[in-house]
């Protein structure tokens, strides 16, 4: 008996999710540039071949996952923006942030860095370029609840917000063991949502 087409489209999904993990798990082990094809293929357990029936290249699946890591982002703002109070969404928002983290602090890192790379690496400057865009509409969503919450100068509480929440999960992304996490979730969601 024939797959259904959601049978297959299942099955592909699930594909290009195992290829994912092992991508990002090479990426974050050897770098984006020493990983190869083959490499990814193996990881996952396919063929070569297979890998190319679901991405072109290297890029084109750098370019899926970043755009996953995006929608993830944006699914917690969108989340934020459906509750009643602006304290409730950036309790939202502190939540969201910090637990992603602690499921998959390698995976921050990882993008950390790709935030990061030199304005020269023109493989890479693009999808830093479009999560630094997206961090900005993030940004910009803040400011509207801190102006909401009636705090004289929206923008820097935004930002101080930011620097702080951002500096969390770098903490948490690189010192797990013995971090005080729901310690320091409370005290942040304490001094801006209360």
């Amino acid at each position: 008996m024939p797959r259904t087409p959601e049978e297959n489209d299942r099955i592909r999904q699930a594909s290009k999710e195992k290829i994912r993990a092992a991508a990002m798990e090479l990426f974050i082990k050897q770098g984006y540039y020493t990983t190869s094809i083959s490499d990814i293929a193996k990881q996952a357990g396919i063929s070569k071949g297979l890998l190319y029936n679901y991405y072109k290249g290297k890029e084109e699946l750098l370019s899926e996952m970043v755009e996953a890591r995006i929608r993830e982002v944006v699914e917690v703002m969108e989340e934020a923006f459906t509750l009643n109070t602006p304290r409730e969404q950036l309790e939202h928002i502190i939540n969201g942030a910090i637990d992603n983290i602690l499921q998959k602090p390698e995976v921050h890192r990882f993008y950390l860095h790709l935030q990061t790379q030199p304005e020269s690496d023109e493989e890479l400057i693009k999808y830093s370029h479009l999560i630094l865009e997206e961090n900005a509409r993030q940004f910009e969503f803040q400011c509207k609840i801190f102006e909401s919450m009636g705090e004289k100068d929206p923008r820097k509480r935004s930002l101080y917000f930011s620097s702080v929440l951002q500096g969390i999960m770098l903490m948490i992304s690189t010192y797990q063991q013995g971090f005080p996490v729901e310690e320091i979730k409370n005290q942040i969601i304490s001094e801006f949502c209360n």
